[in-house]
């Protein structure tokens, strides 16, 4: 079954929001260093706040450790607040223009923690699903009200609407469920 042309805009829509979750999801640590977990910091740099990776390199050399090689030597003490700032237990050691990021195994506790921010990050997404499917009955009902469609049309369409809210939600629960799964592994 193809999805009506005139719903294609809020399948998109649903497509960018379970994208925007799976970012969020990758800044949650799961045990092993990796460039997304710093993606979320923000550092004051030349009067405004930007993201980390346009203000120097993030790696992951091993496991446990994470680098970022600042381009702006200037900007070392911003980066490096920014890192200690930032909720993520880090706590970061500079060497010229050179900040290691060492990574701190996880407790049972903060596991628990991390398990439940995946939980609310994909209650987020699941009510950004579910505003665009009360955007798309609407977009539908305007369309009945318009003598645009039918009744019969407008139930099709209603229901095609319904389906993709459940196709998406299931999207979300998945990828939720892979992430607390990573992150409850030892």
């Amino acid at each position: 079954m193809s999805l009506d042309p005139r719903l294609q805009q809020f399948k998109n829509k649903m497509e960018l929001s379970v994208e925007a979750f799976g970012r969020e999801l990758s800044g949650i640590r799961a045990g092993r260093a990796t460039a997304a977990l710093l993606e979320p910091i923000k550092v004051d740099a030349y009067g405004s706040f930007m993201p980390i990776n346009q203000i120097g390199t993030v790696s992951s050399p091993d496991p446990r450790l994470l680098t970022v090689n600042i381009w702006d030597r200037d900007l070392v003490k911003s980066v490096e607040k920014a890192i200690r700032e930032c909720g993520a237990s880090l706590n970061p050691i500079t060497e010229g223009q050179v900040i290691r990021v060492p990574i701190p195994p996880l407790s049972d506790e903060r596991r628990q923690e991390l398990s439940k921010l995946a939980g609310r990050y994909a209650e987020d997404a699941k009510v950004a699903i579910r505003n665009i499917r009360r955007d798309a009955m609407d977009h539908v009902k305007v369309m009945e009200k318009n003598d645009e469609i039918g009744e019969d049309e407008m139930k099709r369409l209603s229901g095609d609407v319904q389906d993709l809210t459940n196709e998406f939600s299931k999207k979300i629960d998945v990828m939720l469920q892979s992430k607390q799964h990573d992150i409850t592994q030892i």
